[in-house]
């Protein structure tokens, strides 16, 4: 090898080895400047503060229980203001009846058909709550559209105001139970028994008076309790619609016939 090769591989050895010691001298001179805890690098002190004793150990006994004193206990029972059970109500047969629909109507609806069954009477319910309301608004005669409306005889005599001085009742009698018409004949005997009640001066006979107008001006006695059966059967039949056998028609009779002669028997009042 020549003379200038050695040299240089001599120096670049040399180099190394002075860059190897430079590195592992540096973190020596690093642990030699560095700061003792507690100061900056200005230089002043900063005081750590003082550790604190540890805590000595727990040495606490348990406390012991108290039992409340049983005869304050029962005293405080016995007050009505610690008293925080309410008492049942009492359910009477109504309550427990309903409870029992209720309680079937919820179980009902739990159901897939129960809910349809539900709607389904719901909003024929509404419907009919509608349709009804649309019939008196538009002033329908219910009875008429959905009943018998009522029976009207042919008779010119057959309404409220009819003047009973003006009615020759035994001959429209006679042509009502011809025709069989015994609703309107009992009708003509009890307007027959008014004619003959104002006629003998015991009532005022008036078109717009009520029955019981007429039975409050008679004195008591006989002769107002016969023209109170009379009239209760009379609007038993006329007003209530009562279906007349011929017997009945004969018991109606019976009770007119009785009014006139109580009234025969009975002197007119001064």
């Amino acid at each position: 090898m020549t003379a200038p090769f050695l040299l240089t591989y001599a120096a670049r050895r040399a180099a190394q080895a002075g860059l190897a010691l430079a590195l592992l001298a540096a973190p020596a001179a690093g642990r030699a400047g560095a700061l003792p805890p507690g100061h900056y690098a200005g230089g002043a002190a900063h005081a750590q503060p003082a550790a604190l004793p540890p805590l000595p150990p727990d040495r606490t006994l348990p406390l012991p229980a108290r039992r409340p004193d049983a005869a304050r206990l029962r005293e405080l029972r016995g007050q009505r203001e610690f008293r925080y059970v309410e008492a049942a109500a009492e359910t009477g047969f109504w309550d427990n009846f309903w409870a029992r629909i209720w309680r079937w109507l919820d179980g009902l609806r739990g159901t897939r058909t129960g809910r349809v069954a539900w709607n389904w009477v719901f909003y024929l319910a509404l419907a009919g709550i509608l349709g009804f309301a649309v019939l008196k608004l538009l002033q329908v005669d219910l009875a008429r559209a959905f009943g018998r409306a009522p029976r009207r005889a042919g008779l010119p005599y057959d309404l409220l105001s009819e003047d009973i001085h003006a009615v020759d009742f035994p001959a429209r009698l006679a042509e009502a139970e011809a025709a069989g018409n015994l609703r309107l004949a009992a009708r003509l005997g009890y307007l027959e028994v008014l004619k003959h009640l104002s006629d003998g001066g015991r009532l005022d006979w008036q078109p717009d008076k009520t029955n019981r107008a007429y039975l409050a001006e008679l004195p008591a006695g006989a002769l107002r309790e016969a023209f109170r059966e009379c009239t209760r059967q009379f609007e038993y039949v006329w007003y209530g619609e009562l279906p007349l056998s011929a017997a009945l028609y004969q018991q109606v009779r019976r009770a007119q016939r009785g009014v006139a002669a109580a009234s025969t028997a009975t002197a007119v009042p001064a």
